[in-house]
């Protein structure tokens, strides 16, 4: 399926500098993106999801911040690349959906000329074809009135016309990916329920591939294809959704997994998790770095150096820790 791979992460560590010493955020990631598939990257806040899709765009502030390793697409670094190269990549072939689209979009512009902005950017449309074309994507995107639309500033429209809006600027040029980070995030479950069919409806008409940045479980198990779990910077399993679902391992997917409100459970109490994620400060740096988080199970139980470990095709658990973890009694 090597032919197949649109974006290949490769040992990837985002460090930030606090206090003059650099620490890892993304700790060497390594994943694939497949052609035509949405890929899940899931975990609690602070686990280092965001901070991977800011290096892979290369949006992070780069004097507190270090990328290392490699980003590739269409065989070249994105890492490497000068400033004019991937500009050209972002916006065009990668496209970004932010998770709060009201400090994402700039304020003082009106919609239609931050989506024809894009446009500008990355194909050579004339002024009234970026005009027809920019009404054509709010349309797409489910405005009511694409034309008044238009001519709004992002503090005039809701929530989730906001994203709408961001999604038709993600989408303007075509890319072949889209990274998706918290799409839904402030938005009410009813149109996150719209923004998500949106979205998923946006990737099979186009063929792209999607990158889906999220902590929560049910939009994966709806629209994923492959998911990969990440803690502390690491991604600890990956897998296919069905069989993540069906098979979750690690044990913190198995804690994520139980910690799921469900209807079928409503007398038995609900799981959480101990702790929370450490300060990139703190962060363990050696052994299984879910080992404080559950201290039930004992120490000899974590490899020393946590190895991937292959379980089945396509489906790789970080740590061996998973073949006697059990979920704490009465938790």
């Amino acid at each position: 399926m090597a032919q197949d791979v649109l974006l290949q992460v490769k040992d990837l560590r985002t460090s930030f500098r606090v206090e003059g010493e650099y620490y890892a955020a993304v700790d060497g990631v390594n994943l694939d993106i497949y052609k035509n598939e949405v890929f899940a990257l899931v975990g609690e806040s602070g686990c280092g999801k965001s901070a991977m899709a800011l290096s892979i765009t290369r949006l992070h502030n780069m004097n507190y911040t270090r990328c290392e390793g490699e980003v590739l697409y269409e065989g070249k670094n994105l890492l490497t690349m000068t400033l004019p190269e991937i500009n050209k990549i972002r916006g065009g072939s990668i496209g970004m959906i932010f998770q709060d689209p009201l400090t994402a979009m700039n304020p003082l512009m009106r919609v239609g000329a931050q989506i024809e902005e894009t446009l500008t950017y990355h194909t050579n449309m004339n002024r009234s074809e970026k005009k027809s074309r920019t009404l054509e994507l709010l349309d797409q995107v489910g405005m009511v009135n694409p034309a008044l639309t238009y001519d709004q500033f992002p503090h005039e429209l809701s929530g989730g016309m906001r994203q709408r809006a961001m999604i038709a600027m993600a989408i303007a040029a075509k890319p072949e990916i889209i990274i998706a980070d918290e799409p839904t995030t402030a938005l009410d479950v009813t149109i996150q329920a719209q923004i998500l069919d949106l979205l998923d409806e946006l990737r099979g008409s186009t063929g792209g591939s999607m990158l889906l940045i999220t902590h929560d479980l049910g939009v994966v198990a709806d629209i994923a294809d492959r998911v990969a779990v990440m803690y502390a910077g690491q991604i600890v399993e990956i897998a296919t959704v069905f069989e993540l679902f069906a098979n979750p391992l690690h044990p913190y997917t198995r804690s994520l997994l139980n910690s799921m409100p469900s209807a079928l459970t409503e007398e038995a109490r609900l799981h959480t998790i101990q702790g929370i994620v450490p300060s990139l400060q703190n962060l363990p740096r050696s052994g299984c770095r879910f080992a404080e988080r559950i201290p039930w199970h004992h120490a000899s139980l974590h490899e020393e150096d946590p190895q991937y470990h292959e379980v089945s095709p396509g489906h790789f658990v970080l740590c061996s820790c998973y073949k006697t973890f059990t979920l704490k009694a009465g938790a």
